[in-house]
Formats: structure tokens, sequence, C-alpha cells
């Protein structure tokens, strides 16, 4: 690394002037170092550009005008290039309420070419350039300063690499292939600037399909607390509620502390926080009518779906083949559950909303055909 040119920003006017100097690349990498511990968002430590050359590291800590960053981002200039890039994602949208786009995601690259699946970032630069990264700094505290020489060195290494196995890996994307990955790298922007809704946040909670309406009610109140106000109080979800203690207290809804104490995987913290809260957001979902109660959440598809899935899948995995893709990325899990869902008990099949681009094209009409009829 004693070669590489490191750059530092560390005040708005360094930033001001090297954002107006991305503007002129093509490509840069980009990646962030951040803490998340017991936080609900990400605290950014650190973020890292390179253009294979020059190495930015821009000190998040003492900037405070994020627009010509912000405006960077979302410029068409530069292809930005990231890893695995959902907690990048958040990090930067928490740092100035942007993503960056153009989107060229390197483990979606690795997908399409058929290298593999989710790979880690070390295993693909080892698979792809064959260099062995140190690990070292990846769990060390990125909101310390100064920052030491070993955990610069690891910063600027790993973002240097991430622009070499761009380049490595763009040699061997088809036409067809670099437009399916931007595509996939369009939806993944756009799933980062979705809102979740904290009062739908009760449709995720574990087991919550076994719980009657009333039962829902007391659920999606708890679990609308619990999102509102970690978000808040910026604390992690489980450490405010933990998501075990969920599930019975929408089920056996106590009504004194003794018995709040007493429910699974409760923490005294929250008994002692939050407690007398708790038990109020219960009273008052249990007085809630029975015309607000939420609708009953559909069972998790059985054992009887099996052979249908078995089926559609050989179609994903006999098409990756035929491509030279990852399985995993041509027929992804939601989305033949979605298909399965919509029709197993009729036999009207339909495709979900988030199975269209490119993947519909490809298989859209096959799996159909595949399940015309089919009932379970």
């Amino acid at each position: 690394m004693a070669t590489t040119d490191i750059r530092w920003i560390t005040d708005d006017q360094a930033l001001n002037a090297a954002c107006a100097h991305w503007h002129t690349l093509p490509v840069l990498a980009l990646d962030t170092e951040f803490m998340r511990t017991e936080t609900f968002y990400p605290e950014a430590g650190l973020i890292q550009l390179s253009d294979g050359k020059t190495v930015w590291l821009l000190d998040p800590l003492p900037i405070s005008a994020w627009q010509p960053f912000a405006a960077w981002l979302e410029s068409a200039d530069t292809l930005k290039v990231l890893h695995s890039c959902s907690e990048d994602l958040e990090v930067l949208m928490r740092l100035c309420n942007a993503l960056p786009e153009p989107l060229f995601d390197t483990q979606l690259a690795a997908a399409f070419l058929g290298l593999g699946h989710s790979m880690g970032y070390a295993r693909l630069v080892h698979g792809v350039l064959g260099l062995e990264l140190p690990k070292g700094e990846t769990r060390s505290d990125w909101l310390q300063r100064p920052l030491s020489p070993t955990q610069i060195s690891y910063a600027a290494e790993d973002t240097l690499h991430l622009f070499e196995l761009y380049e490595a890996l763009e040699q061997q994307l088809s036409a067809q292939k670099r437009a399916w990955l931007m595509s996939d790298g369009a939806d993944l922007l756009a799933n980062a600037r979705e809102h979740k809704d904290p009062r739908v946040a009760y449709q995720d909670a574990k087991l919550a399909w076994k719980l009657r309406p009333q039962q829902l009610a007391v659920l999606r109140e708890l679990c609308h607390w619990r999102e509102t106000e970690a978000r808040r109080r910026n604390q992690a979800r489980n450490r405010l509620l933990r998501e075990r203690s969920l599930w019975p207290l929408a089920r056996f809804q106590p009504d004194n502390l003794v018995a709040l104490a007493r429910v699974e995987d409760m923490h005294p913290r929250t008994v002692r926080q939050d407690g007398e809260t708790l038990l109020k957001i219960i009273a008052d979902a249990q007085a809630l009518p029975q015309e607000q109660w939420p609708p009953s959440l559909e069972a998790p598809m059985g054992p009887e779906v099996t052979g249908l899935l078995k089926r559609l899948r050989a179609i994903g995995k006999a098409e990756a083949e035929a491509q030279g893709m990852a399985p995993e990325i041509m027929l992804r899990k939601r989305a033949v559950e979605g298909l399965l869902r919509s029709g197993y008990k009729t036999g009207h099949y339909t495709l979900p909303a988030d199975f269209g681009g490119w993947r519909k094209e490809l298989l859209g009409e096959r799996l159909l055909a595949e399940l015309e009829g089919e009932v379970v």
C-alpha cells in the first residue's frame, strides 16, 4: 500500500472539490465502514472511493455539507461499484439521503457469471484476482479517532481491489448480462428507497400466522411501537424489545408487570424501562372494536407444494445453466413462493409483482404453463 495514492477528505471544502473531480470519472469503486452494534441506524465511520489508482478516504464525522456528495451519488456521470451493497445503501441514505446510481454490484456480477451466489468479498477477490485479503479489521471500531494505520491500510486496500474486481468482472459480462445486472441494481435502489410502514411490521413477525385476528391486533400495535421507538431512540429493535417476546406477548396478553416479566425471552431492562408502556399498548389494543382487527395471515405453504416447487426450480436451474448463471439469481426463492401462493388452491396462477423484467421474459410463460390447472 506504500505506493498507493491515498487522499483524505476531512472538511466540506475538500469534499466539494473531490466531488467536482469525481463527476469527471466514468467509474468509481465505493465502500463504507460503519458501526451498528446497539443502534437502529448504521453509524458511518469512513467512506472509501477508488478509481484503481487513487484512494479517497472520506471522514464523515467532520462533514456538515453533504449536498455535493449527494448530487454526485445520484449523477449519471459515474458508474458506482459496490459489493453486496444493501448495508452500504442504508449508510448512504442515512448520511445524505441519496443513493449511488447507476449501480454495479460485484456480488451480483459474480452470480450472473456463474461464479457463485452471495459470494463474500474476500472469497470473490481470491477467486478472481488471486489475492488473500486480511480480515483483522472487519469488526474494529470505525468511529474511533484517530484511525489506526492498520485500519487505514485495510480500508484503502479493500476499495482499490474492488475497482480491480470490477474491471475483471466487467470484461467477462456479455452486453445482455450487463443489462440484466444493471436492471437488478436499479431494483436494489428502488427497494432501498421504499418506505417501510411500521403499521405492517407485524406481518413479518415470527409465527404471526398462528394468531387470531384479536391477537394480531395486539401484535400489530406492539410491532408498530417497537419499530417507531427503535427509530426515534436510534436503538436496535431487539435491545428495545426482543423478537422472541412478540408472539407470546400477543398470544397471552399479560396485564401486570409480574406476568410481563415471565414472558419468553423478556429482558428485565425492557420491563424496567418500558413495562408500563407495553401493558398500556396491550390494553388499548384489547379495547379495539372487531372491525379494527387485522385479518388472519396466510399460513406458510406446507409439504403439499413440494412437488410443484421442485418442478419450478428445475426450470429455473436449467435456464441458469444454459445462461451460465447461478440458479439462485435466475429464480429467486421469494418469487417462486409468490407464484405458488397465487394459485395453489385454485389452479389460477399469476406472476407476482416482483417477477418482472428480464426474468419474466425468460421464464414467465414457461412457469405459468408448467402450473396451468395445478391444484394442490
